[in-house]
């Protein structure tokens, strides 16, 4: 394979984390919009809420299954435009029942985009050679701000959601089915990796695998917690005005995309260990002064360092279980993707529940303390690749410029 292939590659690649960041960005800021458009009450609405992650693991264990028989570029390349169909039959549909369809079908879909996306990420880095993975989710946040704006734009201009949607989805579409025709499984440079997949999958153990899933789900308990309470921390406990309380979750995604454009130096640098911990230490660092703070711009500063803490986290524990199973990544990253939601799940409701039982100060702590107990997993970010039948799968790099 070519250095020019690989590098066209990573860029297409890229180009779909991008395309997912707007697309779920368009779907989780106008949920407001989604249930005055539905009807939908306020005691249904979490059911509707929950049942999308919860397909998204479906999709995500479905997807280890397929990929057994076709590439993860494969699964990508159809799931990617099922869900911007997905999120554009949200915006057309007009009965509970089309609702609850198209979010069903959204669900499915992201599961399997998810774990194809970071399945592929992961082989390119390993034929790389060097950390690439966070870049890709730099793309992802990136297309989070844009999706994001463009709701803030529908929003502010009070547009339907079939009008928000269709120009993102008229345009990104065929940007990405054209932008998969350069998908490379950086598996592929490896010689006989296929092979050692289709063995090696049965041999994910998951004693190994299991702190990397608890991490993952520390990451994105503390991540829910910004994106569902950040505004109304700032309002009901420090005071801000309605305004201001939507700037936090903002500075959180810039940060997030700041963080992650230069993480994959700082591993290059330092290594995915060092990286890991100080991230823990700077996320545990932002909840404790979001906890303490005293007023608004202070809140704002604990948010600040809960995006550059939290962003190195998840990409590198994609990658972590890359190394740790090369023979078998792909099932390794289909299984940890799962605990993604498991995280999306437990977070907003436990702090909920912890902040109208106790105080929403101290219900900051308990993602706090989580994001911290990674720092008792880090070692599993520097693993020595699993033993599959008495020998090491050693992955094959490739240095491209």
């Amino acid at each position: 394979m070519t250095d020019a292939r690989l590098q066209h590659g990573r860029a297409s690649l890229a180009l779909s984390f991008f395309v997912q960041g707007v697309t779920f960005a368009l779907l989780v800021t106008r949920i407001p919009a989604i249930q005055d458009r539905y009807g939908i009450s306020d005691g249904l609405l979490p059911v509707f809420l929950a049942a999308v992650p919860i397909l998204a693991g479906v999709g995500s264990v479905v997807t280890e299954k397929v990929v057994a028989r076709v590439r993860p570029g494969v699964v990508l390349r159809w799931a990617q435009p099922v869900v911007l169909l997905a999120l554009l039959g949200v915006g057309a549909g007009s009965a509970l029942w089309e609702a609850a369809l198209a979010l069903g079908v959204f669900g499915l879909a992201v599961g399997a985009l998810d774990a194809s996306m970071n399945m592929m990420g992961v082989s390119l880095q390993r034929a790389y050679g060097r950390s690439i993975m966070l870049g890709f989710h730099a793309a992802y946040s990136l297309g989070g701000i844009a999706g994001a704006s463009m709701a803030w734009a529908g929003a502010h201009w009070d547009l339907s959601l079939l009008v928000s949607y269709l120009p993102a989805v008229v345009v990104l579409l065929p940007v990405a089915f054209i932008g998969s025709r350069w998908y490379v499984d950086g598996a592929s440079v490896e010689k006989g990796l296929g092979e050692a997949q289709g063995k090696g999958a049965a041999s994910v153990s998951f004693k190994l695998l299991m702190p990397l899933c608890l991490v993952m789900s520390f990451a994105y308990i503390g991540d829910s917690t910004v994106s569902n309470w950040s505004a109304k921390y700032l309002q009901d406990v420090l005071g801000s005005s309605e305004q201001l309380s939507t700037v936090p979750y903002n500075v959180y995604m810039v940060t997030t995309l700041l963080g992650r454009a230069v993480g994959d130096l700082g591993v290059r640098r330092f290594g995915a260990v060092a990286v890991v911990r100080f991230g823990s230490v700077l996320a545990a660092a932002g909840f404790g002064v979001v906890a303490v703070a005293g007023g608004a711009w202070v809140g704002m500063l604990g948010f600040t360092l809960l995006g550059l803490g939290l962003c190195v986290i998840v990409p590198q524990t994609f990658a972590a279980a890359g190394r740790m199973f090369p023979g078998a990544s792909d099932t390794a990253i289909a299984r940890l993707n799962v605990f993604n939601y498991v995280g999306f799940l437990v977070g907003s409701p436990l702090v909920g529940a912890l902040g109208d039982a106790w105080s929403y100060r101290g219900a900051m702590l308990v993602p706090m303390v989580l994001v911290l107990a990674t720092l008792v997993y880090a070692r599993s970010f520097g693993a020595e690749p699993a033993r599959y039948g008495g020998g090491h799968e050693r992955p094959h790099t490739v240095d491209v410029g």
